[in-house]
């Protein structure tokens, strides 16, 4: 393998390692979206999953029990949301908020009670590749697709089957429904409530989980704020991807190549500010922002309550 071969090998891998966090946001605040709810919490959440994910793959010494019990905390900050936005009708914004302090807080002390200040971070082991054979040996792909952890494949699954679910199946048809106008499906007995109670739980564990990949895959250890804004920037994204799974999936890799770009510059460039290039990720965000929000297809419903009892929405 030539140098430029490696080079260019060795970036798309790390593009497909780094939009693994962005796809599993995006992806869960787009199912809640789509049933009306418009969860702002993703920061909040994707730190408590990381604290959680750590601590419990630390004690347990299983990445895979880390992972299910973020996933399960995160499922738990999207089900409070529901409650209090779907039953108790409140204001969909300040739960979000009030949900991204909790979530964050709770990020910061919960290390501190079960390990405690240490003079060594502890560490739990990454997630390894698996390589599958045969198509893991194709020049320059085969390394970037085909030799990746199993979160990496996971999303990608996971955005083409979203994908058809809600564009080629009965079911996905009445869940945009609920997000476009509740009224009338409720008149055609689909149930509001439950659809918006299962798309606000699903997409609270795929958040959570967006939080956990970053120690179990980044640093294998955690670190208050380690996040870095990617929860803010899921949000973005979700507006970017106009609300669809696949979009959401090729706008992450787009935010993961910016995102190892600024990395790239800060390790081998001596001249740019460090703290620019930090600011790199944000800045396209702004950009992108600033061309697609306008343009971008939404759910009619978004971010309101939805009474069944009055007369009009």
């Amino acid at each position: 393998m030539s140098g430029l071969e490696s080079t260019i090998t060795d970036f798309l891998k790390l593009t497909f390692l780094s939009m693994v966090p962005f796809v599993l946001a995006s992806q869960g605040t787009m199912l809640g979206g789509r049933t009306g709810v418009f969860n702002v919490a993703q920061e909040g959440i994707m730190l408590v999953g990381a604290a959680v994910g750590f601590l419990v793959s630390y004690l347990t010494g299983s990445n895979l029990v880390g992972g299910l019990v973020a996933m399960l905390v995160g499922g738990l900050f999207g089900l409070i949301l529901a409650y209090f936005t779907t039953t108790l009708k409140m204001d969909q914004f300040v739960v979000g908020l009030a949900l991204f302090f909790i979530g964050t807080g709770l990020s910061s002390l919960l290390p501190k009670l079960v390990i405690g200040v240490t003079l060594t971070p502890p560490l739990v082991p990454t997630l390894p590749d698996l390589s599958i054979p045969l198509l893991s040996k194709i020049p320059i792909i085969g390394p970037v697709l085909f030799n990746q952890n199993i979160l990496v494949y996971f999303s990608i699954l996971l955005s083409i089957g979203l994908w058809y679910a809600l564009y080629r199946t009965n079911m996905g048809l009445k869940l945009r429904s609920v997000g476009e106008n509740p009224k009338a499906a409720d008149a055609l007995g689909i149930n509001v409530v439950t659809n918006r109670y299962l798309t606000s739980i699903i997409g609270g564990m795929l958040i959570g989980l967006a939080g956990a990949y970053l120690p179990m895959v980044y640093t294998g250890t955690f670190t208050d704020l380690m996040t870095k804004g990617r929860g803010w920037i899921a949000i973005a994204l979700t507006f970017f991807g106009a609300w669809s799974p696949l979009p959401i999936l090729f706008g992450s890799l787009f935010f993961a190549a910016i995102e190892v770009l600024s990395f790239r510059f800060q390790v081998g460039s001596s001249i740019i500010p460090y703290q620019f290039l930090t600011m790199l990720p944000y800045i396209a965000t702004i950009i992108v922002m600033i061309f697609t929000f306008g343009k971008s297809r939404v759910p009619a419903f978004l971010g309101q309550n939805y009474d069944r009892e009055r007369r009009t929405l």
